[in-house]
């Protein structure tokens, strides 16, 4: 009968060493054990690839010339995620070219809005507030400075 009883027990030993060496590696995997500061709120970042923004304080590069921006229209600057418009004749602005509903990337300005492709959001190029949804929340507005006729976008 001990015979009988002796391969029970190393199953169950087997059984119990797995189990633990699983439970040690995943608690392994999950942290060294100290707690971790939340990474810093960003700002909206260039998309990947795109040309670096120059650190404060130093020059940044022109996105574009003023009269590259039509009057009643806008321009998107997908490598910074950026929108111009011009809702009129000396008046630019810009927002997020990232959709607030779903976060696609918007690819037109046409009729006064800034158009989303994926869900027919439409933003309006004065304010960028929601013009026709499924977008509930206008866009975030960006700061850009006018140079002469050049746009720069504020880091």
């Amino acid at each position: 009968m001990s015979s009988d009883i002796q391969p029970d027990a190393t199953r169950r030993t087997l059984v119990r060493g797995i189990c633990g060496a699983t439970c040690a590696a995943a608690l392994t995997a999950c942290g060294s054990g100290r707690g971790s500061a939340p990474p810093p709120a960003a700002s909206p970042a260039p998309a990947p690839g795109a040309p670096a923004l120059p650190p404060p304080g130093d020059t940044a590069p022109a996105l574009a010339a003023t009269s590259d921006i039509p009057v009643g229209g806008g321009r998107i600057f997908p490598d910074y995620r950026l929108v111009v418009t011009r809702p009129a004749a000396g008046d630019l602005r810009a927002f997020t070219a990232i959709c607030t509903h779903d976060g696609c990337m918007l690819t037109t300005v046409t009729d006064a809005t800034i158009d989303c492709p994926c869900h027919g959001s439409r933003f309006a190029i004065t304010d960028g507030a929601v013009v026709h949804g499924p977008a509930l929340r206008a866009l975030t507005p960006r700061t850009i400075t006018v140079q002469g006729d050049s746009i720069i976008l504020n880091p």
